[in-house]
């Protein structure tokens, strides 16, 4: 099943599997999500869902049950 998966605020949106990590979804439309530790807990890979959950990226795949995913990446300098 596909889930449209829409990165914003620059508004690149991908159409992405089930189950597929949200870093390679995010590489594969050209998104950058800084990474750090790869395991969430360094939390540079920290983006928000429409819905306000604040996730990891790095250890988050793509969910069921929905048709599209919208991903409000953050700026962070340190990164």
């Amino acid at each position: 099943m596909n889930v449209r998966v829409r990165f914003l605020p620059d508004d690149v949106t991908i159409n992405a599997e089930v189950g597929e990590a949200l870093l390679d979804v995010a590489d594969r439309a050209g998104v950058f999500i800084p990474t750090g530790c790869l395991m969430g807990s360094c939390h540079a890979c920290t983006v928000e869902l429409e819905d306000g959950d604040i996730i990891r990226a790095c250890i988050t795949a793509v969910p069921p049950g929905r048709e599209e995913l919208i991903i409000h990446l953050f700026s962070d300098p340190t990164w």
